[in-house]
């Protein structure tokens, strides 16, 4: 039984011996002009590449306001944003073709057209 047991240890040390070993097959070489990625200060943040959905301050984002675009603003959000900005009296606002909020208002005791954005630009003329 002794010798049944050291036969199937030896087995045993030999048999896994080339299982673990390396098997002679050499490793990759990578071709030495591979692409680089650009350096991640290179790259342009997100926040300056997608502009923010809605402007956070009272300038416009853009120099071509109203700017056309999928508008989420409900129409009271709409004449909230427009009253914050000094207007009053905003009456007919309508989304128009582009998503764009237009309608009457006055300011400065004028009667003005006015309209809001996707980005929350406010315009008047």
């Amino acid at each position: 039984m002794h010798k049944i047991f050291s036969a199937a240890l030896i087995f045993g040390a030999l048999g896994a011996g080339p299982l673990s070993a390396q098997t002679g097959v050499p490793p990759t070489t990578l071709p030495s002009t591979l692409p680089t990625a650009p350096h991640p200060a290179a790259m342009p943040s997100v926040a300056a590449v997608t502009p923010p959905a809605v402007a956070s301050s009272g300038a416009n984002n853009t120099t071509a306001a109203p700017v056309a675009g999928a508008n989420s603003f409900t129409m009271g959000q709409a004449q909230k944003r427009i009253e914050g900005q000094g207007y009053t009296q905003v009456t007919a606002l309508a989304k128009d073709a582009q998503s764009v909020w237009r309608g009457r208002a006055m300011k400065d005791g004028k009667a003005v057209d006015v309209a809001l954005d996707y980005q929350g630009n406010i315009t008047s003329n």
